[in-house]
């Protein structure tokens, strides 16, 4: 599986380790990450791919804000932590 804008990814190490983050854009080996709250779509985080776990989820970046991602995140966190249970 390929990194993509819009798809969703767990941290597997850093500060941010466990939280699930939506990728803005991809540059090599990097990719540009962003959750609405601590890393705004204005200001994504630069993080190595090897530290990101994706997912299948892709989410439609096409007038997305920090509102709306904030919100998309906390739903999809919720429904991976009821999965779990």
């Amino acid at each position: 599986m390929e990194a993509r804008p819009g798809m969703v990814v767990r941290s597997a190490a850093g500060h941010d380790q466990g939280n699930f983050l939506v990728i803005t854009a991809v540059e090599g080996d990097f990719a540009y990450i962003a959750d609405g709250k601590e890393r705004k779509l204005s200001k994504p985080k630069k993080k190595r791919l090897k530290h990101l776990r994706l997912t299948n989820t892709v989410m439609d970046m096409n007038g997305l804000t920090d509102k709306t991602l904030k919100k998309y995140i906390a739903e999809y966190t919720a429904a991976r932590v009821k999965e779990s249970v």
